[in-house]
């Protein structure tokens, strides 16, 4: 109880629960619109989902404050490849963050004014570029995980190498990719904060790549990517641990 108190009492922490519920509204209603006779529950889910996003987006308007200080933190990284992508994608989400505020405020009514799809436009744009950078810097250090991983094996086979001669090519192609796979799987399970980090920038790509028009989804994957994305954000709030560190 003392663990959930202390999730709560954070603003990451109920912005992360606020998402999960958010996008559990959007993935039911998907499956429960098909039936004719579940309209109402449809309908309460969509109001439901509507009042938590808008209260997502009061814990969001102090973010671009928390994004300025994450590209400090980034400009310091030892490694140049992480260093260049934590950076731009921190400066990315900072102008996210400051369309997403003008949306806000246009909902508000304080600024009728404002361009709401042109911004929401705007918005998703640089979204997608904080996340695609992010998932860049996900990938170089699963390669450098898997190199370790192969490195290690490597120092603990003592046994001479297989004669591959026998083998046909589709062999060889088959045996690639199963061990390719099996070293991602064991790179990942290493490294439960790197894994955690991969699927949430994954999953969370996959809403504004719809809104850009570059992969189309339906709400059902978009609510299933951003219930998975929730749970792994929830995760790593819950366990600052399971977080991953800028080196």
């Amino acid at each position: 109880m003392d663990a959930f108190i202390r999730f709560t009492n954070q603003t990451q922490g109920r912005d992360r629960l606020f998402r999960a519920t958010q996008y559990t509204c959007m993935l039911l209603r998907y499956l429960l619109e098909p039936k004719a006779d579940n309209e109402k529950v449809v309908m309460k889910l969509k109001k439901l989902e509507s009042s938590v996003s808008t209260g997502r987006k009061w814990f969001r308007l102090g973010n671009v404050v928390h994004a300025l200080q994450a590209t400090q933190q980034s400009v310091r990284a030892t490694d140049l490849v992480p260093r260049i992508c934590l950076t731009l994608a921190s400066l990315n989400r900072v102008i996210y963050f400051i369309c997403d505020t003008v949306l806000f405020v246009r909902s508000t009514g304080l600024a009728s004014g404002v361009n709401k799809e042109k911004w929401r436009r705007w918005a998703a744009r640089y979204y997608y570029y904080s996340l695609l950078l992010s998932l860049v810097r996900d990938l170089y250090e699963v390669s450098l995980q898997m190199k370790q991983v192969a490195h290690d094996r490597a120092k603990r086979e003592k046994s001479p190498s297989q004669d591959t001669l026998g083998y046909s090519v589709a062999d060889e192609e088959t045996e690639w990719l199963q061990s390719f796979l099996l070293l991602l799987f064991h790179s990942l399970k290493r490294h439960p904060p790197l894994f955690l980090d991969t699927v949430k920038n994954f999953c969370d790509i996959l809403n504004p790549l719809d809104q850009l028009g570059i992969y189309k989804s339906n709400p059902g994957i978009i609510g299933l990517g951003g219930l998975v994305s929730s749970v792994a954000g929830i995760i790593t709030v819950a366990y600052p641990q399971m977080k991953l560190k800028t080196q």
